[in-house]
């Protein structure tokens, strides 16, 4: 029933930001204790979690990612928004909203995704 859509442009140059778009439909981003999150996937690689915004509106980044991320919402739309600053080809990467919780013990769990959207970032 919950669905997640990602938008946002799919070439950022390098030195740019990053800014991408989830929308969240069939249920609340303030619903709790959902925590809406941001995973990428470079490509061969495995998932990399950036970070999230929760229910409260408290914010969590991954330490690799914090100096250059921001997480934010937008509760009248039900969106939430990645901003990632600075980027370099390194940022490549399909880009991914998800709904996460934490399971008993204390792991993350995450049962909505979005399908996705490739971020190539190129001069």
């Amino acid at each position: 029933q919950v669905q997640l859509q990602e938008s946002g442009p799919g070439l950022v140059k390098p030195s740019q930001t990053l800014s991408l778009t989830c929308t969240v439909s069939g249920g609340s981003i303030t619903t709790n204790y959902y925590y809406w999150s941001w995973i990428r996937q470079p490509p061969g690689k495995g998932l990399e979690w950036i970070g999230y915004i929760a229910y409260s509106g408290s914010t969590y980044y991954s330490p690799s990612l914090k100096s250059r991320t921001s997480i934010s919402r937008d509760t009248s739309k039900n969106q939430f928004t990645l901003q990632l600053s600075s980027v370099t080809p390194e940022d490549t990467a399909v880009y991914y909203c998800a709904r996460g919780g934490v399971d008993s013990d204390y792991q993350p769990e995450y049962d909505y995704w979005g399908q996705g959207t490739q971020v190539t970032v190129s001069s």
